[in-house]
């Protein structure tokens, strides 16, 4: 089977050099927990106990590395300094093992099921995870019941009868690996606290819609406003699963690149435990499930939105957010340039948010905007590049919001969101004049057919809005031109000279 592979390999190195991929694995920059070798005598509890000297607390969940994979650190501990990983691949071990796994994501179950037989090396990467949670998407869309496990959930969708409880799991003695033991890693660690202590956000209660326009909306800045959903049913009843279920009924729901019923979806986010959660995010949830649009209401702040000129022709703009602890958003610039708010209606979230002009570490967006390149995993991005920003002058801007609360992020700015534990949310974007000249601004560039989102007609969308922003509200956009070449001649001092910790080290959060 392998000699026939000779023109796929081509292909796959062909491809490692030329592609720009979105999520990139990338190596630690801080000291990982050594877990202790196989044939020592240590205990889990003491290798647990060793990852939290090095500051790290893996969750009371975790089981060990389901096949038995070590962190490569590891083998310099071993007295046998012997990798199974290399004679097993055998020429294939001089491939690394992310293109070993972009080349066994081209095969189908059957395949991988043959492949695992090979070698004990071949069985542990024929294994991995991720690759047969693709064949499930891919084969069964959201008609899936998911299980604990990816391969035991394909199994069973085509062997509804097969009994994987009598089926061990292998585990490979001396199997060293980073890449696949950091997968594991991402998705059994808790998040430290140093993580979640700093609270530099601005936290505003009971302000006029005048005060948030002068004070937020006109200078760009993010805040968190509290109390100001306290009139939504959607926080007492949102709570409630056996609500939701019933009022969505057999709706699917967008769930990553499927759709799921939302009792379906419940089901696996309540077992799964991997490193990138799959995500509800649906844009047309209200025209689904209309019950849940009389569930809540525009907070005042957020009421003008002049893409709502457009009617059924404006990009999508509103999103009902369900995940578990670990699921979430990596850093990203809202799309079309728009604002937005998100308010938690269960759960917590942890925000991190850099300003336009400063783009996060270890992220790396193409010169054109269309693609940004970013760690695997949002706990990827913590473990290795959060602790750089403690130096930086422009610090980025934290908060955890709960339920009850709403952020407001401002257009441009980056932002990472990671749910620390199940939670549900509502956030919408929008177009008030404030931002409009960016909004106009951004449809009407070069590439605007690759960077506009949400909507079918991304060509004509800037002569269409523009036409309605004249049409309703004549003389506005050259009012807020003039205004705008005004405010670019003062020379005001920035936010970043004075912004300081609103509560550093005040926010403590149990799990």
């Amino acid at each position: 089977m392998l000699s026939r592979k000779t023109s796929l390999l081509s292909q796959l190195f062909h491809n490692n050099k030329t592609k720009k991929n979105k999520s990139k694995r990338t190596k630690p920059h801080i000291k990982k927990p050594k877990f202790p070798h196989k044939t020592q005598s240590k205990s889990e509890s003491q290798a647990q106990s060793e990852a939290l000297e090095e500051g790290f607390s893996i969750k009371s969940s975790a089981s060990s590395h389901t096949h038995g994979v070590q962190p490569l650190g590891n083998l310099f501990l071993s007295s046998s300094s012997f990798n199974s990983r290399n004679p097993g691949l055998g020429n294939l071990c001089t491939l690394s093992d992310e293109q070993i796994l972009d080349l066994f994501a081209l095969l189908g179950a059957k395949d991988l099921g043959v492949l695992a037989s090979v070698s004990k090396a071949f069985y542990v990467f024929c294994n991995h995870e991720p690759l047969w949670r693709n064949l499930v998407l891919e084969n069964f869309k959201g008609g899936f019941l998911f299980n604990g496990y990816w391969k035991s959930t394909y199994v069973n969708a085509v062997c509804p009868d097969f009994d994987f409880g009598n089926v061990g799991c292998l585990k490979v003695r001396d199997f060293y690996s980073d890449y696949l033991f950091q997968s594991w890693l991402c998705a059994n660690l808790e998040m430290k606290f140093e993580w979640l202590e700093r609270d530099s956000i601005e936290r505003r209660r009971g302000i006029s819609v005048e005060e948030f326009v002068l004070d937020f909306e006109e200078l760009n800045r993010p805040v968190l406003l509290e109390g100001c959903l306290e009139r939504w049913g959607a926080l007492d009843k949102w709570k409630d699963r056996d609500y939701l279920i019933r009022e969505c009924g057999d709706v699917g729901f967008s769930v990553g690149p499927v759709e799921m019923k939302l009792g379906d979806y419940f089901g696996y986010s309540d077992s799964v435990k991997e490193e990138r959660p799959l995500y509800l995010f649906d844009p047309k949830f209200v025209e689904k499930v209309p019950v849940l649009g009389s569930d809540y209401e525009v907070p005042e702040y957020f009421r003008e939105d002049l893409f709502s000129l457009l009617g059924s022709e404006r990009p999508d703009y509103r999103w009902v957010i369900i995940g578990p602890a670990g699921s979430g958003s990596s850093f990203h610039i809202d799309p079309n340039s728009t604002s937005a708010w998100n308010a938690v209606i269960k759960g917590s979230k942890k925000w991190v948010l850099f300003p336009p002009d400063v783009v996060p570490p270890g992220v790396h967006p193409s010169p054109d905007g269309t693609e940004v390149a970013c760690p695997v995993s949002i706990i990827e991005w913590f473990m290795n590049f959060y602790g750089a920003t403690k130096d930086w002058k422009k610090r980025p801007v934290e908060c955890v919001c709960k339920a009850g609360e709403v952020v407001f992020v401002p257009n441009g700015w980056w932002h990472l969101v990671i749910n620390l534990e199940e939670s549900i949310a509502i956030t919408q974007n929008y177009v008030s004049r404030r931002n409009l000249l960016n909004v106009l601004d951004f449809l009407k560039r070069p590439n605007a057919s690759e960077l506009v989102s949400g909507t079918r007609d991304r060509v004509n969308l800037y002569d269409k809005f523009r036409n309605a922003i004249e049409a309703s509200f004549p003389g506005t956009i050259d009012q807020l031109t003039i205004k705008a070449e005004e405010k670019a001649r003062q020379n005001k001092s920035s936010f970043w000279d004075s912004v300081t910790d609103s509560k550093v080290g005040a926010f403590k959060f149990s799990f």
